[in-house]
């Protein structure tokens, strides 16, 4: 709720900055604020939920700030803002935010209607009610106390939201009309206003195009099928859209699928009955081509994925049935099962196409790293590729041309056999190069050469055998170029082997031994060791060890078990004479 005030303090400002216009009438910038509202809240990651509650908010708090409430907490009366009451800018903005609340929540539930398509009633209600707030919008916009600016600015979105509800309700026609009255609106406001506000427009304008081209197309216009596949390879028709164009194209191809009926592979001519079979084999070039026409690295990925999920998807439902298949097979006993069914090699081809895509993918995101990898690094702090990451990479497609030699049907084409073999020696010679790159990191000096002779040995082994081959292979990438770089690397490396030894290769290798001895205790030994001319040098041992001293004597009187002392009986016996008589006397004091 704070950042909510904070917020709407500065977009307060800048409408109160730009309520009034040069010429004196009252100004809102519709687009500008909506589009700042909505990345601010929600929007940016497709939270509608969150941006309707954000519009609810800053409703109450206009209806509070503009003394525009509607009855009490007890009673609800309702008011309607008319053209006597513009004195202030954000009367507008008001309606301005109730047709962007029944928006968001239209936009909510479509996103809710895909696993509940009763909510698509109620998402026709709310769009239609937003529309109805934008005409009202308009109207107010009329008042000669509105500047020119803003009228315009309210037509283009009465007219969006307009085709938005045609659009849903699929009468193109007039959806087609609405969006090209909004897209005139805002080409003219783009070109007769600063670069920052023409961004604005131009985005907007974008935005509607794809809805423009399919609509065109759902009224008649054959044309505009290419201009949609072409937004869809440069990143266009996103958001509603992306899902309507994917369905076109999916629509396109089920119609042209009635007219496939069978596939020519590894020359074999093998029926295809599966309708998603069919749809995806027709749709293969297609998608292959947008892949190479493609230069944005995301969508290319993104398209690749495409196809990678269609093509599983197609493997899944070509199983299903050659899981019947086998069951008809148990109960039939055919003598004939050693054979490769149609069902099987088409298996085998759906499965030839998805390994090939996989390949291809990761060889481009290959590419993509090694390019980054040859340039200087800008920001130390951030971690940038490294030969590791292509190592991966390449062990992934080593591991898809492992089974594509191991595809049903196939295992007695020699042809075949030889091309993935070829292609594995390709891929092993670049991993390998990769891994004595990640060698000449570490300084292993030693490894990194063996490596890069074993690069060697598996180029000249592919150049050998494309000879022999007639050139029959199209698609195996080039050696000679990881040749001529091995070359180059071998001797930078041997350049830095001998420049790390630091003058050392002529001394003996007991003498380059590491040792923790102190120079003050080994001065009969020479010993190069850098660290003595460095800021730590070890001269001598500190602090020094502990060393034995002799102690302060102990003396014990050992003589006196010996010493014989004279006797005292003579003594002990007088004492004790006296007796009685005596004890008396000294009691009394006669004896003393």
């Amino acid at each position: 709720m704070a950042s909510d005030k904070q917020n709407d303090a500065k977009l307060s400002s800048t409408d109160e900055n730009k309520g009034k216009s040069s010429d004196g009438g009252l100004g809102l910038e519709i687009l500008q604020i909506i589009k700042e509202s909505q990345q601010q809240h929600g929007l940016r990651h497709g939270d509608y939920q969150r941006y309707r509650g954000y519009c609810s908010r800053r409703l109450r708090r206009l209806r509070k700030t503009l003394g525009f409430r509607m009855g009490n907490r007890h009673k609800f009366i309702g008011k309607k803002i008319t053209v006597e009451m513009l004195s202030d800018s954000r009367y507008l903005l008001l309606v301005l935010m109730e047709a962007e609340r029944a928006w968001s929540y239209a936009m909510q539930l479509k996103q809710e209607a895909n696993t509940e398509p009763r909510k698509r009633f109620h998402l026709l209600a709310r769009l239609r009610k937003a529309a109805k707030h934008s005409e009202k919008l308009e109207k107010l916009c009329e008042s000669p106390r509105v500047d020119a600016k803003t009228k315009l600015e309210a037509q283009a979105y009465t007219a969006y939201l307009t085709g938005m509800v045609e659009f849903e309700l699929q009468e193109w026609k007039l959806a087609m009309e609405a969006f090209n009255k909004c897209k005139t609106i805002y080409e003219k406001l783009a070109s007769a206003f600063t670069e920052e506000l023409a961004v604005l427009y131009r985005q907007r304008v974008d935005e509607i195009s794809p809805n423009i081209r399919y609509c065109a197309y759902n009224i008649g216009d054959q044309n505009a099928i290419n201009d949609l596949m072409q937004m869809r390879l440069t990143g266009g028709g996103g958001g509603m859209m992306a899902e309507k164009l994917e369905a076109l194209i999916t629509q396109a191809r089920t119609k042209q699928a009635a007219t496939m009926s069978e596939v020519e592979w590894r020359g074999r001519t093998v029926p295809v009955k599966i309708d998603k079979a069919r749809i995806f084999l027709l749709g293969l070039a297609d998608n292959e081509a947008a892949i190479a026409q493609t230069a944005n690295e995301e969508t290319k990925e993104h398209l690749y994925e495409t196809l990678l999920a269609e093509c599983r998807d197609t493997i899944q439902a070509v199983r299903e049935e050659l899981k019947s298949e086998a069951k008809q097979r148990e109960r039939g006993s055919d003598g004939d099962s050693n054979k490769v069914s149609n069902l099987q090699f088409l298996h085998s081809y759906l499965t030839y196409i998805k390994l090939c895509t996989l390949v291809k993918r990761n060889e481009s995101m290959a590419h993509t790293l090694q390019a980054k990898l040859k340039e200087p690094e800008a920001d130390e702090s951030k971690r940038g590729p490294r030969p590791q990451d292509l190592i991966r990479l390449y062990d992934i497609i080593l591991q898809s041309l492992a089974e594509l030699s191991t595809l049903q049907g196939l295992e007695d084409d020699h042809t075949f056999q030889k091309e993935v073999s070829l292609k594995t020696l390709v891929y092993k010679a670049n991993r390998c190069f990769f891994i004595a790159q990640s060698y000449v990191l570490v300084k292993k000096w030693s490894e990194a050469l063996v490596l890069y002779e074993r690069v060697l040995k598996y180029a000249t082994e592919v150049q050998s055998k494309t000879k022999n081959l007639n050139n029959s292979l199209k698609d195996l990438p080039d050696v000679q170029e990881l040749i001529a770089e091995v070359n180059a690397e071998k001797y930078s490396l041997q350049a830095a082997a001998i420049l790390d030894t630091d003058e050392t290769a002529d001394v003996p290798s007991q003498q380059q031994v590491k040792d923790n001895t102190p120079l003050c205790n080994r001065l009969e030994t020479f010993r190069l060791e850098p660290a003595l001319v460095g800021k730590q040098p070890n001269l001598v041992q500190f602090p020094p060890d502990f060393q034995p001293i002799p102690c302060k004597p102990l003396f014990f009187d050992l003589a006196l078990n010996h010493v014989a002392f004279p006797p005292l009986d003579d003594k002990v016996e007088q004492k004790g004479k006296g007796g009685l008589t005596g004890y008396i006397k000294g009691i009394f004091g006669f004896g003393s």
